[in-house]
């Protein structure tokens, strides 16, 4: 499995797993790393 980082702009953070977002920042803030980590393993099936 691979990964990549794309520059962005004006603090966003999106999170994506073949082109689906399965994590970003939303007004209230920043997804906790368990919430990244078990976003990106449900979008895997895992």
């Amino acid at each position: 499995m691979d990964s990549e980082l794309k520059p962005g702009s004006n603090g966003i953070f999106t999170v994506a797993v073949d082109d689906r977002v399965v994590a970003q920042k939303t007004a209230s803030g920043f997804p906790t790393e368990e919430e990244i980590v078990n976003a990106v393993a449900k979008a895997l099936g895992r």
